[in-house]
């Protein structure tokens, strides 16, 4: 169904969202790695700055420090959902690519290499810190995978 741009509604330009690339580095995997990163960092920008007007609106405190506090964690945030997203998204590809099937095996060990990857990011790193969010990486990329077929 091919529409002209004036005549396109906001439904239509959200369905050809998701068909659509941002990029094209050659290579679908990069161009996949990309967009994820791009997409999730968007929403890690968005959450992070929802949460911290939501403090300031409570504790009423608008300064110097708060706003660099906000670009502080907006900045992070977005690159930790970024992050994640690209990671993930890339291991899942790549690893149906040189397996030729997507399953549950994929999604765990993407799961955790990418909740490695983001304990890595984290404050207070530790042993055990980076091994629980490898398990909990793993975890719910295998539950959701499972749970896929279901819903």
């Amino acid at each position: 169904m091919s529409h002209n741009l004036e005549t396109r509604s906001f439904v239509d330009e959200i369905r050809h969202f998701d068909k659509s690339s941002f990029f094209d580095f050659g290579h679908p995997l990069l161009n996949r790695i990309a967009e994820s990163f791009v997409k999730a960092a968007g929403i890690g920008a968005i959450q992070a700055v929802s949460r911290e007007a939501y403090f300031t609106a409570i504790e009423g405190e608008t300064n110097r420090k708060s706003l660099e506090a906000l670009v502080m964690n907006t900045g992070k945030e977005s690159l930790q959902w970024g992050l994640a997203a690209g990671v993930y998204s890339g291991l899942t590809y790549g690893l149906r690519e040189s397996r030729g099937v997507h399953d549950w095996k994929n999604s765990a060990v993407a799961g955790a290499i990418t909740g490695v990857a983001l304990a890595l990011t984290a404050d207070d790193k530790s042993h055990e810190q980076i091994v629980q969010c490898a398990i909990t990486g793993a975890a719910i990329s295998t539950a959701a995978n499972l749970l896929k077929g279901i819903f």
